[in-house]
């Protein structure tokens, strides 16, 4: 696509809707603003209810905002209808035309906007080779495989050369190896063309595997944008921290420093761990400790109790007690490793830097 690429801009954007049990109104998107920029994979991420559908649906134009604008590139698009936005959609559901083959289904959209048979023709047949569908145009789509009709669905979405392609969780209805392969294909078919993608999940693993930019909501509002790396190292609160990968919270109360750590008071032991700005002596703080960056040994560090023990292959899955706080650990490549037993005391280690105080 040679064309101008567009970003997408959500300027104090809030939905209003009504609870039918209770008749209050409440916002499932409060006062949101979002620069999504041109060419960018950018996840919207959080739990059910969180937000991210509705605000899906609104850059779609399915839904209008109550307050704010939205801009697709410069141009404010709240008065357009869907099919008046440069935007296009693959659902949940595909959405497919069962009585059509693959190539009338991707081809739909051009005929709606009277594009020539020959040009029609061409562009059909090189979205079908993008996603790796060539040579089943004839085919009809219950003939295909679940993977097969996502495929069909993105070059739907494709084929009409939108600026902007949004995904509302499109991989639910796959198993798990599937969505895993897909979403590996949707990576690299929105870098090969080069467009701007809006994709919505609550799979922590997939925005992570796809996307340059994630923004995290609860509550109708936004928790944090960053890149994958930004929101797994450096979570903002703890339900960030727990929603991105799995998180241990450690707490205690600041006694001092030493050699540029900051100094700890952890269920009555001491623990060195790298400061963030603004800690001051006396203050309590919780540090988050990721599975991966801790494990066991006989001495240093904070003494536990293994109370689960579990061979996974590439790593051994810990649960220790460090006095009435539960930690989760994962000791990878265990083959040479000494194993710990159920019961059994020794001490919680790790980096003074693997880890992250909030």
């Amino acid at each position: 696509m040679d064309k101008i690429k567009k970003g997408v801009r959500l300027d104090h954007i809030s939905k209003i809707y009504q609870d039918p049990k209770t008749g209050k109104d409440f916002y499932a998107v409060k006062d949101t603003s979002l620069t999504i920029e041109p060419g960018s994979f950018v996840t919207l991420l959080g739990p059910s209810g969180c937000g991210k559908t509705t605000t899906l649906r609104m850059i779609a134009g399915f839904e209008s905002p109550d307050e704010g604008e939205i801009y697709l590139g410069d141009e404010p698009i709240n008065a357009l209808t869907p099919n008046k936005r440069d935007t296009a959609m693959v659902f949940q559901s595909y959405a497919l035309l069962p009585h059509y083959n693959v190539f009338d289904n991707v081809a739909y959209g051009l005929k709606l906007r009277k594009v020539p048979k020959d040009e029609i023709r061409e562009r059909v047949m090189h979205i079908l080779d993008l996603v790796e569908l060539t040579g089943m145009e004839g085919r009809m789509t219950n003939q295909l495989s679940g993977g097969q009709q996502q495929r069909v669905a993105l070059a739907r979405a494709l084929v009409i050369e939108p600026s902007v392609l949004l995904f509302d969780e499109p991989l639910s209805n796959l198993d798990a190896k599937l969505r895993v392969s897909m979403r590996t294909e949707i990576r690299r078919i929105q870098q090969e063309v080069g467009i701007t993608a809006i994709y919505v999940t609550h799979d922590q693993s997939e925005a992570m595997a796809l996307s340059d930019q994630i923004i995290i909501m609860n509550k109708g509002v936004v928790a944090q944008i960053g890149t994958p790396q930004e929101i797994y190292y450096h979570p903002v609160s703890e339900f960030v921290a727990d929603f991105i990968g799995e998180a241990n919270f450690l707490r205690g109360k600041m006694t001092g420093t030493e050699n540029g750590l900051a100094v700890l008071d952890v269920e009555g032991d001491r623990l060195a761990v790298a400061p963030r700005e603004g800690m001051r002596v006396g203050e309590e703080y919780t540090v988050v400790l990721r599975p991966e960056s801790a494990a066991l040994s006989d001495e240093g560090g904070l003494p536990c109790t293994v109370e689960l023990s579990c061979f996974m292959g590439s790593y051994q899955n810990y649960h220790v007690r460090v006095g009435n706080t539960l930690v989760k650990l994962a000791e990878n490549d265990p083959r040479n490793k000494r194993i710990y037993r159920v019961g059994e005391q020794c001490h919680l280690t790790f980096a003074p830097d693997t880890v992250h105080v909030l």
